[in-house]
């Protein structure tokens, strides 16, 4: 499955991307902007979530719109998850030992799309 390796190549991959931090964890951002993040999961989330809640790496993607990460989790819970934290936030997180490479490749692509500068991504779906 999917390493943060894998994340790290996607991620750089995509145009404008640079490599960082958020709140101290690493983060990958085009224009100031992280569109894919280590998420660890914090106390409260790990109450919440109880025998759910995921023992290996979660990475935090951004998403279209709400209803995008909703179908994620509706479609397959045993890689999409989300907590309250992230009501009415374009979030979702993703079981990172859970999810194939090819899948993170769409996730992170669709991800940096979400928050890349409109000329940017078309430049980028153009070319």
């Amino acid at each position: 499955m999917a390493t943060w390796a894998d994340v790290r190549r996607l991620a750089l991959a995509l145009p404008g991307a640079t490599e960082g931090t958020s709140y101290g964890s690493p983060a990958w951002k085009v224009r100031d902007r992280a569109f894919v993040w280590e998420r660890p999961l914090r106390r409260a989330d790990l109450e919440l979530l109880g025998e759910a809640a995921p023992h290996g790496p979660v990475l935090g993607a951004a998403v279209a719109d709400e209803g995008v990460k909703h179908a994620l989790v509706a479609d397959d819970p045993a890689v999409y998850l989300t907590t309250p934290h992230f009501d009415g936030y374009a979030a979702v997180l993703v079981r990172l030992d859970a999810i194939g490479v090819d899948e993170l490749a769409e996730l992170v692509t669709e991800a940096w799309l979400a928050r890349a500068p409109e000329r940017l991504a078309r430049e980028h779906l153009a070319g």
